[in-house]
């Protein structure tokens, strides 16, 4: 039983690592201040902690 519950947390945290990627990967696709490559760099940074670099764009964005 303790195994199936650590699956189900594993499975959670997995799929709010998915979305949470596919949003930061949304919002750096529309942003056009941007170039190419610093898109590309957001979107890998979001591929490995998108918690935490979603929280640094959006810090980063703000500042002009």
């Amino acid at each position: 039983m303790s195994e199936l519950i650590l699956y189900a947390v594993v499975f959670l945290l997995l799929i709010g690592h998915c979305l949470l990627a596919g949003k930061m990967y949304r919002e750096v696709h529309e942003d056009s201040n941007l170039s190419l490559s610093e898109k590309n760099d957001w979107k890998l940074k979001a591929l490995i902690f998108p918690a935490y670099f979603y929280s640094k764009y959006k810090t980063s964005k703000k500042i002009p």
